[in-house]
């Protein structure tokens, strides 16, 4: 069993538009602990894998969920692999810029693998992770790093928020992915996420910039809300994840105050 966890965007800065139709952009992933729940035991003489769902709502066919996408993946170069049960319990919410999806489908790979005894190696667990999305390689990694390409060329940062509490808050609304990146215009920032998170995340607000806030807190002024809400309640840094419409609160330990929310929005507090 394992508990794949989300991630943070600290910083989001696409930098251009490429040939193949994806974006270069530039950021810094952050693993944070909230968590969904995945376990995997073997079905057979089950000729097909199963996917079995629980608590939070994901959309879409089951059948095409990341997950049995991930069993997919390795069957085909491991023909020896058996018919399996996966039991998925989300918690972290879907298209929320947390990257739940994704860590969900890395965490598969990894939980096959050692099941298994498949013998993949990290980078080769990464190369399959890359199949499955552009952001799935930093979960195989997942610790603090600075990513750039499409997202899956990533280096190791120093960057430790433990003496910090993170808040998270996710209002429940769908911000659509496309719609996000054709109001953005690729830039080259004025100063590199790698060099921002270098200074103190007191410093970050007036540096650290996220390009898909412009749009998305424009159609959405409740998700500027919140951001504003965690300022006026001592957040050192505020930021939306990814384009939203989670957005996060880096409070100092000893200054984290109770946050009155709607009561169908979902938080977590975690370092």
């Amino acid at each position: 069993m394992l508990f794949p966890n989300c991630k943070i965007n600290i910083g989001l800065n696409i930098t251009s538009k490429r040939s193949d139709g994806f974006h270069n952009l530039e950021t810094i992933f952050y693993p944070v602990q909230w968590t969904d729940v995945l376990e995997i035991t073997s079905n057979q003489p089950a000729v097909s894998p199963a996917i079995h769902l629980s608590g939070l709502d994901i959309q879409g066919n089951p059948a095409e969920n990341i997950c049995l996408k991930a069993y997919d993946l390795l069957k085909k170069d491991f023909p020896q692999l058996p018919s399996v049960d996966i039991y998925l319990h989300k918690t972290i919410p879907s298209g929320a810029g947390l990257g739940g999806g994704s860590a969900d489908g890395a965490f598969t790979l990894k939980l096959l693998n050692v099941k298994f005894n498949l013998g993949l190696t990290e980078k080769q667990l990464i190369e399959y992770s890359l199949h499955l999305g552009s952001d799935c390689p930093f979960f195989i990694y997942n610790k603090p790093c600075f990513a750039g390409g499409r997202g899956e060329e990533m280096q190791p940062v120093s960057l430790d928020l433990s003496a910090y509490t993170i808040m998270l808050v996710n209002p429940g609304i769908h911000v659509n992915t496309g719609w996000a990146f054709s109001n953005i215009r690729p830039l080259q920032p004025v100063k590199s996420v790698r060099y921002i998170i270098e200074q103190s995340p007191a410093t970050w607000k007036h540096e650290m910039i996220n390009d898909f806030e412009a749009p998305v807190l424009a159609k959405y002024p409740e998700i500027a809300g919140i951001k504003q809400k965690m300022y006026e309640q001592g957040a050192v840094y505020a930021s939306m994840s990814g384009s939203g419409s989670t957005v996060y609160g880096i409070f100092a330990s000893d200054a984290v105050a109770p946050i009155e929310w709607p009561k169908h929005y979902m938080q977590q507090l975690t370092r």
